[in-house]
């Protein structure tokens, strides 16, 4: 039976959408999740690091587990299991269940996403309609990531936070009676089905590890034994991952890539990228309720100029490259996501969101893609043509995990700081608009440890054709 590509196209196209969608759509409901189930000022975001962590630290197992076993097999398994938890974590009455099922949600989203893109890249030949679709792929998934707030808000507003899981059930449901018609069984792996599980769980727990140890500093104190004792743990198990990452036959992570001072660099900035976007939107979130006393629409609203000029950040940025390099473009990025966060740690609860937030939301907007852009094309620069999936995996699995790392530190010392000038007497608004500031204060700090990072990228300036080429990888 002859499919359409386009058809095929809307299928993955439409799943990748929910997958972006859930890192933010989630955002906008924290506070009545903390309310409803009693989470505890420091354990909220778990509910983002969770399914970050799972996502990012299963991606790479993702896309091999697509290459040997079918990638429409995978793709509909992974989307499967992120249906199913999506209705988990809508009926969760406690935050370990719903911290369980988001882990479990991000690993679905491991699952899928590189299956749909590898369905996607056999089903266009190479050439100018892979480019239109590649286009309309990354399209969709930052659409997802702007919408995600709005509907967030109009959700918990107008339901409950439960439905900002449960929107997701219908879709999956839609989708998985769609993929036998539209979506074709493409395979092209004939050898031996070998799996790098031990590097994913080690990989994995000693992540999960690192960042509970910073959580429990808040509370327990660095010195403690209980703090002490998981970071070593964390520190032992990724040894242990690159013990046996550098023994695999069939790594899940090519150590050998980080030989390329490019892709080096350009991971260690992407991370950072991660790290400071995603603490800025967490804290952002939290604090337009909570100190501005917002409601989950007006938050999510307040944040779709900064979703404009991301995407209009995208389009200058891949344009600038051409003219005037990667390195300039990024160097750039960081000085306005820098710029941005001092900016909003100065924001107040009576302030004029005009004055005090729009600015620094735009401005960050841009940055964000500024430093983003550039450093996917610079990632895959020095690696041959066969390993650019496997580099493009490595770099956007540490952009997730650098964001959740990110996340950990940055909300760990913004409600130290609340908790402190609470027990100074301060009122609870002042302590959280204090903890606030503090927070974007540190996120700062990933952002100008980016700009000296930046001086020891390369400096490339590819031709329109390299531009698609690689950022269709990315």
């Amino acid at each position: 039976m002859r499919r359409s590509p386009w058809a095929t196209l809307a299928v993955l196209a439409l799943a990748q959408f929910i997958v972006v969608l859930d890192v933010t759509i989630v955002n906008v409901a924290l506070p009545d999740i903390q309310t409803d189930l009693n989470f505890s000022a420091d354990s909220l975001q778990w509910v983002i690091n969770a399914y970050t962590l799972l996502f990012g630290g299963f991606l790479l197992l993702g896309g091999r587990m697509s290459d040997l076993l079918g990638a429409r097999r995978v793709f509909v398994g992974g989307l499967l299991l992120f249906g199913v938890t999506s209705l988990v974590a809508g009926l969760a009455s406690s935050p370990e269940f719903l911290i369980g099922a988001r882990a479990v949600q991000g690993l679905g989203g491991a699952l899928l996403s590189p299956a749909a893109l590898a369905i996607l890249t056999m089903t266009f030949a190479h050439g100018r309609e892979r480019n239109i679709a590649m286009g309309v792929w990354g399209g969709l998934a930052g659409l997802g990531g702007t919408l995600g707030v709005v509907a967030g808000g109009v959700l918990v507003d107008s339901l409950s936070w439960q439905w900002v899981f449960f929107v997701n059930v219908p879709i999956v449901i839609a989708l998985v009676a769609l993929i036998p018609v539209f979506v074709p069984d493409v395979r092209h792996h004939t050898g031996a089905r070998t799996f790098d599980i031990p590097g994913a769980l080690l990989g994995t727990a000693g992540l999960m590890a690192i960042v509970y140890g910073v959580v429990r500093s808040e509370p327990r104190g660095w010195g403690s034994g209980e703090v002490i004792g998981v970071l070593a743990a964390g520190v032992a198990l990724m040894v242990a991952f690159v013990f046996v990452e550098r023994r695999s036959a069939a790594p899940l992570v090519p150590l050998r890539l980080f030989r390329s001072r490019a892709l080096s660099v350009s991971g260690a900035s992407l991370s950072l990228n991660g790290a400071a976007f995603l603490s800025m939107f967490f804290l952002t979130a939290i604090y337009l309720q909570q100190v501005r006393g917002d409601s989950a629409l007006e938050a999510g609203l307040h944040f779709l100029p900064m979703g404009g000029a991301a995407i209009v950040g995208a389009v200058l940025a891949s344009q600038l490259v051409q003219r005037v390099g990667t390195r300039t473009v990024q160097l750039g990025g960081a000085v306005l996501s820098a710029a941005a966060l001092l900016w909003l740690s100065q924001a107040d609860a009576t302030g004029s969101y005009a004055t005090q937030l729009l600015p620094g939301l735009i401005l960050f907007g841009f940055g964000i893609l500024g430093v983003g852009v550039p450093g996917q094309i610079t990632a895959v620069s020095e690696v041959r043509p066969a390993e650019a999936g496997a580099a493009s995996g490595v770099v956007n699995a540490m952009y997730q995990v650098g964001g959740a790392l990110g996340l950990a530190v940055v909300t760990t010392l913004s409600v130290s700081h609340a908790t402190a000038e609470l027990a100074h007497g301060a009122t609870q608004q002042h302590a959280l608009e204090s903890g606030f500031s503090r927070g974007l204060l540190v996120a700062a700090l990933f952002s100008v440890a980016n700009v000296f990072l930046t001086l020891a990228s390369p400096q490339l300036q590819p031709t329109a054709e390299e531009l698609v080429e690689a950022t269709a990888a990315a």
